[in-house]
């Protein structure tokens, strides 16, 4: 019987992959598989015969009607690309075989399932990665080098026409996760308060839904809030985020790949008798508002998201330690999501 290889550590054993549920991402990541330096595609399974072949014959790989069958067969890793209320039964016993999992968002359909993952990746040594792609975004990826940003507000926008996938969660859980974990990395915390509403339309989970969430304090006691928005019902496909901090406004949409960063051009001498000028009530309209703010691009690079994030889950294995996306992140928008439904329950939103 075959199983994992040992592969952490090693910095040039080919990883042997198989993708768990090859429907609309999981074709994109069997393609990856066999395009990334260091990986391999050795086998997919689906309960479609139609897409098990496909696959088979596109890329000369194995296909396979269980998750028992690709084990058997060899894998170092798996990509778990199956509806999120599989992930547990398909996860679990994985990384108890000592396969690496990367496992596509949300973690789990609730906190309680993302918990009992959690734990089991913690009895092994198997290393698992939450599919939050966002993170790998390049236009997320100049947002997080921006030196010093500490947000106070940021709003966000995440809608889009219903596609009729992933209805076996609501659209916090299909969509708005991106932006919690995202919001959730960028704070370093989870939110102490949220409020929300949210609405019910084709389906019986929710198809939009308002969220709004404060941040604890930070180092420098300063808090922030966020306010985010999902939509599955939208005519249009848009993904936009503003954060704003007392020194600089960056305002980006991850669809156009662009983005602006606004940043005070005035010394602090400069600003402090401006507002000396304000207390005592002169009239400034004479002043040029665009001459007090450096306006620049944000600097986006370039890379398709989701080879980044295989790139980021084999340098991982090779390595050893955690991942850029751990599976207590992957809980914690779990459990920020799951707060945000009960929120909207509580503030009359009636969803099951």
């Amino acid at each position: 019987m075959s199983g994992p290889a040992s592969t952490s550590g090693s910095g040039t054993a080919v990883i042997r992959f198989g993708v768990i549920g090859v429907g609309r991402m999981g074709r994109h990541h069997a393609r990856l598989c066999t395009q990334v330096d260091g990986a391999d595609l050795a086998g997919v399974v689906d309960a479609s015969e139609a897409r098990r072949k496909e696959m088979a014959e596109q890329y000369g790989c194995g296909a396979f009607t269980s998750v028992d069958e690709l084990i058997d067969a060899g894998v170092d890793a798996c990509i778990v690309a199956t509806p999120t209320v599989t992930h547990r039964a398909i996860v679990e016993p994985l990384l108890a075989r000592g396969v690496h999992c990367l496992v596509e968002k949300p973690l789990a359909p609730d906190a309680a399932e993302a918990k009992a993952i959690v734990e089991a990746s913690e009895r092994g040594t198997a290393i698992l990665q939450v599919g939050h792609v966002v993170r790998f975004d390049p236009v997320m990826v100049a947002i997080r080098e921006i030196e010093g940003l500490r947000p106070r507000f940021v709003e966000v926008d995440r809608v889009s026409p219903m596609t009729f996938r992933s209805v076996d969660v609501g659209v916090v859980l299909d969509m708005m996760i991106h932006d919690l974990d995202v919001l959730i990395m960028l704070m370093g915390a989870e939110p102490t308060e949220i409020y929300a509403n949210a609405v019910s339309v084709l389906g019986e989970a929710e198809d939009v839904c308002n969220a709004r969430l404060v941040f604890p304090p930070g180092a420098d006691g300063m808090s922030c809030t966020a306010n985010v928005t999902a939509s599955r019902l939208a005519l249009k496909t848009e993904r936009k985020i503003r954060i704003i901090s007392e020194d600089t406004y960056v305002s980006a949409d991850f669809g156009e790949r662009k983005g602006t960063v606004v940043r005070k051009a005035v010394n602090a001498q400069q600003l402090a008798e401006i507002r000396e000028r304000f207390k005592r009530g002169e009239d400034l309209s004479g002043l040029n508002y665009l001459e007090l703010v450096k306006v620049d691009p944000l600097p986006v690079g370039k890379g398709e998201p989701l080879r980044l994030q295989l790139e980021s889950f084999l340098a991982t294995i090779r390595r050893g330690g955690h991942p850029f996306v751990d599976a207590e992140a992957g809980f914690a928008a779990v459990r920020t999501a799951q707060r945000i439904v009960d929120a909207a329950r509580k503030a009359g939103s009636r969803m099951v």
